[in-house]
């Protein structure tokens, strides 16, 4: 893509979801995704009903009276965005590519990210981690993340979760919040590696989807391509049977899938590319509040 393209585009791109940070989000995000950390704030004199485990003995033995630490929670974040750049999401065929939602919900939470203050940073993962960009603040750096959403390629047309899912729990030490975008189309079991990342992280799943994966038009003989191995078959979608033994197949994937997110206490949406993805994240920050 030419450069003065891609400028274009993150310009576009940069209005549409920073309005939408700035007028819908705003309060939602700052209530949905509180800092959990408490930090210390000051001392002060100990009142009648304040714990006792709260007594700064180094003050009170100055003073000569008891004093108390004083915490308050803290606000900031770091949030983390794991967006997936296999060859599925290439894929859309009414509105957008799941590509392209997936970078505009990207962008919105970025930009909700910074007008909270909080850092932000991206793992780019196929079936390996492809690019890992560290959480800073800034407009500047919510633009370079931006960029680098369109215009990435990456060396892998596979999907592993999991090596991505590993490499936030090893990467990064501090506890931050994590939005991983895919569209969960993967061979391996990755519950386990969720279930772990989340209990040292807040993980916030949003799968990405087209209308043509969960079901089949009738129209015929259709060549069908598999993305990320390059194998093709044709399907004959005027058979009832075919298009219901898909529409069950994509029914209990997903299933599967929602399955994997409660047992491990992950908050999700799923969002359909022809959707409004703004519903859908105001549904999951309600969940959330």
């Amino acid at each position: 893509m030419e450069a003065a393209e891609i400028l274009k585009k993150v310009r576009r791109i940069e209005i549409k979801t920073r309005g939408l940070s700035d007028n819908i989000f705003a309060g939602q995000y700052h209530s949905a995704f509180k800092g959990r950390g408490m930090a210390f704030s000051e001392v002060r004199e100990y009142q009648y009903g304040d714990d006792i485990r709260d007594i700064d003995w180094n003050v009170t033995a100055r003073f000569n009276k008891p004093y108390i630490k004083v915490f308050e929670e803290e606000r900031e974040l770091t949030v983390m965005l794991m967006v997936d750049v296999s060859g599925s999401l290439e894929f859309g065929t009414i509105k957008q590519f799941k590509k392209d939602m997936a970078t505009e919900i990207a962008a919105t939470l970025a930009f909700s990210a910074i007008r909270n203050n909080d850092k932000t940073g991206v793992i780019f993962f196929s079936d390996r981690i492809e690019k890992f960009i560290p959480p800073k603040k800034g407009r500047k750096h919510i633009l370079y993340i931006i960029r680098e959403l369109i215009d990435f390629t990456a060396e892998s047309r596979r999907t592993n979760v999991k090596v991505a899912l590993e490499y936030l729990t090893n990467v990064m030490k501090r506890q931050c919040t994590a939005f991983i975008l895919s569209d969960f189309i993967d061979r391996d079991n990755f519950k386990d590696a969720l279930t772990i990342a989340n209990r040292k992280h807040d993980v916030v799943a949003i799968q990405v989807y087209d209308k043509r994966v969960a079901e089949l038009p009738s129209v015929g003989l259709m060549k069908i391509k598999d993305a990320e191995t390059g194998h093709e078959q044709w399907v004959d979608t005027s058979s009832a049977a075919v298009r219901n033994t898909h529409r069950n197949w994509w029914a209990n994937k997903q299933a599967e899938l929602n399955d994997v997110f409660t047992k491990s206490n992950v908050d999700s949406v799923s969002v359909r590319t022809d959707q409004d993805y703004v519903k859908a994240l105001l549904n999951l920050f309600a969940k959330r509040n």
